[in-house]
C-alpha cells in the first residue's frame, strides 16, 4: 500500500481534478444511502435486551463504518472504493449482541466490548492473510454454497426486518402474520424496501435511494402530523426510533465503564466470536470477486486484504465493527465517472454526519424505514441467491442452494454454510466418480518404446503385442473413481491374463488412501495371474502408500520406471524374453516368425548396403569420431557440427526433462532437433559409439561440385527419416 504522504497527495490531487465534481456527487448520494442502511443494522443488532442502549449501539456501527470507509478509500487497489459492514455480518453480529451473558450496566460495555474484539480479531487475520500473500488460497468458493449463503443471509434479514418491526417470526406464528393486527406492523416497511429494490434495479440512479428516504421520511411525518400524533407519542408507541444517550452518540465508551465489563461473559462469546472470522471471510471473497466482475478488471486480492484488515482493526479499536467493501456502491463510483480515492473520503464523511450533530437525528427516522432497508437488503441477497441463480444453474446445483438457505433460515448461520460445505463435496466426489480415470489405453503392436530393436525382434513384438496392457491415467484417483479403475483393470486379466500390464501415472495428480488400497489388491491379484505389473511415473505419495501395503514380496514384484518410454520398453523386453523362452515358440512358430520378417530382413539389409556404399563414396569428405558411454554426441555439450551419422554403437536423444524420444542404431543419421515440436534435443552414447560427421564445408563443397554424390546423399536420409 502507498504511503500516507502519497495517498494525501493523490486526494488533493482528485479534488483539484475534473473528477471532483462527480465523485462528490456520488460520494455524497452514495453516504447518505448507506447511512441510512447502518442505522437500520445498528437498530437490529441493538435489539431485544440492548434496545435501551439502541442509540449508543448506532453510534457504534456509524463509526465503525466511516474508520472503514475511510480506510479502504485510502487503502484500496480499486480508487472509488467504498466499504461497509455487510448484511451477512449484521446476522452474526446481531448474534454475539443478543447472546451476551450479562445484566444492567454490564450488559452494554460487555456487549461492545466482544464486539470490538471480534473486529480486531478478523481484522488482524485478514491483514496476516494479505501480508503473507495467503489471498489467493480461498479466493474460490463453490458457487453453489456462495448462492446458498447470500440466499439464506438474505431471508435471515428479513425476517430480522420483520421482528425488529414488532412480527413474530416463529413459524408457529406464520398464520398470525396475516391478520390486520400484525400485518399493519410488518407490510409498510416491507413494502418500502421491495419497492426500493425494484427501483434501483430498474433504473439504478444513485439519486433514488436518498431521494426515497427523504420522501419516506417527510411523508410519514406528515401523516403522523394529519393524525395528530406527536413525535413524543409516536417514539413512545414504537413509531419512530428513541433515543437512548443523552444527546451524543459518540464516545460509546468512557472509562468508568470498563469496570462494568463481565470478563466470563466475554470469554463464553468465544466460539461464537471465532464464527465470526470464517463468515467474514466469506463475505470479503464474495465482495472483492464480485468487484472484479463487475469492473472488469483484476484486483490484487493480497492488498485488498491487507487493506480490510487494518480498516477492521482501526475500526475495532476505536469502537467499531467489521466492514468490506460494498460491490453495489464501489460500481457506482466506475459508472458515474467517480473513480477517485476522494469518492470514498466523502462518503465516509457523509457518514460520520450523526456522530456530530447527536442522536436527536435519529429520532426523526421511523421505525418502518429501518425495517424498510433491512428488507431492502435482504431482497437484493434472495434476487442474487435465489432468484438469478435459478436461471443459470442446472437442478441439482440449485438444489443446494435452496438447501443452504433453509438450513440457514432454520438451524443458524454456520451450520447452514458447513451444510452446504458437505453436500458440495460429496456432490463434487459423485461428480469426479463419472470422470473416467482412464486416459487412453493401447497395446505394444499399436505404439513402441523409442528403442532401436533389431527385426526380428520387432517382428515379435508385432505378433505378440497384445500381450502388453498400456493404461495412461489422468486426475485425481480416489475412493469414488478407483473401484470402477480397479473393475476395469481387473478385466484385462480375463481368462488369457497378459503378459505384462502397464500403468502411467504421469498425469495422475494424487491419491487418497482408499485409491492405494485398491490398487494394491488389484497388484497382488495380477501377480497372482502371472502378469507383470510396471508403473511409469508414479509419485513417491504412491510408491510409499503402496510399500507400506503391499507385502514386501509383492512389492518387489513391481517394476518402477521414471517414465512411459521407459516402461514401454521393459514391458517389450518381458514379452520378447517370454517368447523366446517359451517352448512353444520352438520349430513352426520360428519358421513361421521368419517368414514373415524375411522381407523385412531383406530391407534391412539392403539399407545397410546402400549405407555403406554411400560411406565408401564420401569417405574424404567424413570426419571420424569415438564416444565412450555416456559421452554427449549433439546437443548442449556436444562440440561436433554438422550432420553426424552412426557407424556403430547406439545412441539416444533426450528431452531437456530427461524423457528419450528416440534411439539411433548404425545407418542412422543423428538429429538433434525433435521432430513433433522442434525443441532440441541432447543425444548421448547409451555404449561405445563411432560415427562420421559432414561439415558444413564440406557440405556445401558436395552440393556446388558434386551434386549427384549429394543428391544420393539426401535421397538416402529421406528414405531413412521416414522409414523411422
Amino acid at each position: 500500500m502507498s504511503s500516507l504522504r502519497d495517498l494525501v497527495s493523490e486526494v488533493r490531487a482528485d479534488a483539484l481534478s475534473a473528477q471532483a465534481i462527480p465523485a462528490l456527487s456520488v460520494g455524497f448520494t452514495t453516504g447518505i444511502g448507506l447511512l441510512v442502511a447502518f442505522i437500520a443494522y445498528g437498530s437490529l443488532i441493538f435489539s431485544g435486551p440492548l434496545a435501551a442502549y439502541a442509540s449508543q449501539g448506532v453510534g457504534l456501527v456509524l463509526f465503525g463504518n466511516f474508520v472503514a470507509c475511510f480506510v479502504i478509500a485510502l487503502a484500496s487497489g480499486f480508487r472509488g472504493a467504498i466499504a461497509g459492514i455487510s448484511p451477512a455480518l449484521v446476522v452474526v453480529l446481531a448474534r454475539i449482541a443478543s447472546s451476551a451473558d450479562a445484566e444492567s450496566d454490564a450488559l452494554f460495555a460487555t456487549t461492545v466490548a466482544t464486539l470490538m474484539i471480534s473486529a480486531v480479531a478478523t481484522g488482524v487475520c485478514f491483514y496476516l492473510m494479505g501480508r503473507y500473500c495467503l489471498a489467493d488460497l480461498v479466493r474460490f468458493i463453490p458457487y453453489p454454497v456462495a448462492g446458498g449463503f447470500v440466499a439464506g443471509i438474505g431471508a435471515v434479514v428479513c425476517l430480522s426486518a420483520m421482528s425488529l418491526m414488532g412480527a413474530d417470526t416463529d413459524w408457529r406464528a406464520i398464520p398470525e402474520l396475516v391478520e390486520f393486527s400484525e400485518l399493519v406492523k410488518w407490510s409498510p416497511g416491507a413494502a418500502f424496501g421491495i419497492a426500493l429494490y425494484l427501483a434501483m434495479k430498474r433504473w439504478g440512479h444513485p439519486l433514488i435511494l436518498p431521494v426515497s428516504v427523504a420522501l419516506a421520511i417527510a411523508g410519514y411525518h406528515l401523516v403522523l402530523a394529519a393524525l395528530g400524533i406527536s413525535g413524543d407519542e409516536a417514539r413512545e408507541a414504537g413509531l419512530l426510533l428513541k433515543s437512548t444517550s443523552e444527546g451524543n452518540l459518540w464516545p460509546l465508551l468512557r472509562l468508568a465503564d470498563l469496570a462494568n465489563l463481565d470478563l466470563s461473559a466475554i470469554s463464553m462469546q468465544i466460539p461464537t466470536m471465532l464464527t465470526l472470522i470464517p463468515i467474514a471471510l466469506i463475505v470479503v471473497i464474495m465482495n472483492v470477486a464480485g468487484l472484479e466482475v463487475a469492473v472488469n478488471r483484476d484486483l490484487d486480492w493480497n492488498r485488498e486484504f491487507r487493506a480490510t484488515g487494518v480498516a477492521s482493526v482501526a475500526a475495532g479499536l476505536a469502537g467499531g465493527t467489521v466492514a468490506s467493501i460494498i460491490v453495489p456502491a464501489s460500481l457506482r463510483s466506475k459508472l458515474f465517472g467517480a473513480t477517485s480515492r476522494l469518492t470514498g473520503v466523502v462518503a465516509a464523511l457523509v457518514i460520520a454526519v450523526p456522530l456530530w450533530w447527536g442522536d436527536r437525528m435519529l429520532e426523526l427516522v421511523p421505525l418502518p424505514l429501518v425495517g424498510g432497508m433491512l428488507f431492502f437488503a435482504g431482497a437484493g441477497m434472495l434476487d442474487q441467491g435465489l432468484v438469478k441463480s435459478r436461471q443459470r444453474l442446472p437442478r441439482p446445483e440449485y438444489g443446494i442452494i435452496a438447501l443452504i438457505a433453509a438450513v440457514i433460515v432454520a438451524l443458524g448461520l454456520f451450520e447452514g454454510v458447513a451444510a452446504g460445505m458437505l453436500i458440495t463435496v460429496v456432490f463434487f466426489a459423485m461428480r469426479l466418480s463419472r470422470l473416467d480415470p482412464i486416459r487412453s489405453e493401447f497395446t505394444v503392436r499399436e505404439r513402441r518404446s523409442a528403442k532401436a530393436r533389431p527385426v526380428p525382434e520387432v517382428a515379435i513384438l508385432l505378433e505378440e503385442g497384445e500381450r502388453v496392457q498400456a493404461y495412461r491415467l489422468r486426475g485425481y484417483i480416489f475412493f469414488g473413481s478407483v473401484g470402477p479403475l480397479a473393475d476395469r483393470l481387473r478385466k484385462s486379466l480375463g481368462d488369457a491374463s497378459p503378459a505384462c500390464l502397464m500403468l502411467d501415472f504421469a498425469s495422475v495428480s494424487g491419491f487418497d488412501i482408499s485409491a492405494v488400497n485398491v490398487l494394491a489388491r488389484f497388484l497382488q491379484s495380477a501377480n497372482a495371474a502371472g502378469t507383470q505389473v510396471v508403473l511409469s511415473a508414479a509419485s513417491e505419495q504412491l510408491r510409499t502408500g503402496l510399500e507400506r501395503t503391499l507385502p514386501r514380496s509383492e512389492f518387489a514384484q513391481l517394476l518402477l520406471e521414471p517414465n512411459e518410454d521407459r516402461a514401454l520398453e521393459r514391458c517389450e523386453e518381458i514379452v520378447i524374453a517370454a517368447w523366446k523362452e517359451d517352448p512353444g515358440t520352438a520349430g513352426g512358430r520360428r519358421i513361421s516368425l521368419l517368414e514373415r520378417s524375411a522381407a523385412d530382413l531383406e530391407q534391412h539389409l539392403e539399407r545397410q548396403i546402400r549405407f555403406e556404399e554411400l560411406m565408401d563414396e564420401l569417405r574424404g569428405w567424413l570426419t571420424p569420431c569415438r564416444y565412450a558411454a555416456g559421452e554427449a554426441l549433439a546437443g548442449p555439450g556436444a562440440a561436433n557440427e554438422g550432420l553426424q551419422m552412426l557407424i556403430s554403437g547406439r545412441a539416444s536423444a533426450r528431452q531437456a526433462e530427461g524423457e528419450r524420444v528416440r534411439q539411433y542404431g548404425p545407418g542412422d543419421a543423428i538429429w538433434p532437433v525433435d521432430p513433433v515440436n522442434e525443441r532440441a534435443l541432447a543425444v548421448s552414447a547409451d555404449e561405445p559409439c563411432e560415427t562420421v560427421v559432414l561439415t558444413p564445408d564440406a557440405r556445401s563443397w558436395l552440393e556446388e561440385h558434386e551434386e549427384r554424390l549429394a543428391l544420393k546423399l539426401y535421397r538416402y536420409l529421406l528414405a531413412r527419416q521416414f522409414k523411422a
